[in-house]
């Protein structure tokens, strides 16, 4: 089996920079707290799935006072998202790790649930797919696996927007991709997904607008 190397692409989990449409239900400092949260779970997360390098891509990079109050895993290598938009830094990412001669597993914090099994099941995809994706319920993907890399499926994309998971989708048809595509999950990116955080983190009495 190829070697699969799991980039995790965060913010610093900072008051005001992390997780912002969330500070209407959490404030500032709430949001941060979530967002470091998601952060140590994801890296976790990845590192107990033991499928290869994990690979924490930061912004701002690793050198920035932004990271130093937060006690992350030694085992884990940081590089730098770099200049651009979303897809620029994912490329940015993809590419360096599948010129490596790995397959590449991209993925946010903002899903929590991410499972070791949901890691696995998107690298095995790829023993016999040219890419392997987890849609998300707001149109995005939360796990974008890749064997090779095409810089069409990270150029021109409107990001953020509900319409993601499907031009990706589409685009891979276009360059003859086969996708696996795995069952779709909840982002955390509004105060109305706040029900979708696991029940043991405490946030059902946060009262998220619908």
């Amino acid at each position: 089996m190829r070697l699969v190397r799991i980039v995790v692409i965060a913010k610093a989990p900072v008051a005001g920079l992390a997780k912002t449409r969330l500070i209407p239900a959490l404030g500032a400092q709430g949001a941060a707290l979530l967002a470091q949260r998601m952060l140590q779970h994801t890296l976790a997360t990845a590192l107990a799935s033991k499928l290869g390098t994990v690979e924490l891509c930061t912004a701002p990079d690793r050198a920035d006072p932004a990271w130093l109050p937060f006690d992350l895993p030694k085992n884990i290598i940081w590089s730098a998202q770099g200049e651009g938009d979303l897809g620029a830094r994912m490329a940015r990412a993809a590419v360096r790790t599948i010129q490596s001669n790995e397959s590449v597993i991209l993925i946010g914090t903002d899903c929590p649930a991410i499972s070791t099994g949901t890691l696995h099941y998107a690298a095995r995809a790829l023993q016999d797919h040219d890419a392997s994706i987890v849609p998300a319920f707001d149109g995005g993907y939360s796990l974008l696996g890749l064997k090779y890399f095409h810089p069409g499926l990270f150029d021109n994309m409107t990001w953020s927007t509900s319409t993601v998971a499907h031009e990706t989708l589409a685009r891979m048809a276009q360059i003859g991709w086969q996708a696996k595509v795995l069952p779709m999950l909840h982002d955390i990116d509004e105060p109305a997904d706040i029900r979708w955080l696991p029940p043991d983190w405490g946030y059902n009495a946060v009262a998220a607008p619908t």
